[in-house]
């Protein structure tokens, strides 16, 4: 099995694939890293209800979890990070997310940012998307991404208040 090749719907009976293949939204031929960003929102909304240090704990246990869920579903798909798997993705948007304001075009910038430094990967990124295998591999480049994003998002706050 290659990066893109499809993956068959019924691995989405296991509950850990589906977790990994983001609810299902990995399942698309178009831009699966997108769409699993996009099934990130309803989690996101979700977990601001919670305040911001359960939304931190939680981001934290959702990122060290997703090195075993995106592991687990590589090692089954016999790919290193597939394009269908988008735990990453969804981890990374909730860090990017984590202490924004509360609004749609915040969601929306976010969305940007963080979809920008994922496809982008601008050092140290790039380089540990390379080199780092295995379930830590996959997600480190997204938690890195998110943080970048984060860091973007809260830089943009005070100039769009």
């Amino acid at each position: 099995m290659s990066k893109n090749t499809p993956i068959p719907a019924c691995l989405l009976l296991n509950p850990i694939h589906f977790l990994s293949l983001g609810f299902g939204s990995g399942l698309s031929r178009f831009a699966p890293g997108t769409m699993g960003t996009l099934a990130a929102i309803p989690v996101f909304l979700l977990m601001t209800q919670l305040g911001s240090d359960i939304y931190l704990w939680l981001t934290v246990f959702l990122a060290v979890l997703g090195i075993y869920l995106c592991g687990y579903t590589a090692k089954a798909l016999g790919v290193h990070d597939h394009g269908g798997i988008v735990w990453d993705e969804v981890v990374g948007f909730l860090i990017t997310m984590f202490m924004a304001p509360e609004g749609w075009l915040w969601i929306v910038i976010g969305f940007v940012l963080f979809r920008l430094f994922d496809i982008w990967k601008p050092w140290p990124i790039a380089i540990l998307d390379k080199h780092v295998q295995g379930g830590l591999g996959i997600m480190l480049d997204d938690v890195l991404a998110g943080l970048f994003a984060w860091l973007g998002l809260q830089l943009l706050i005070p100039l769009i208040g």
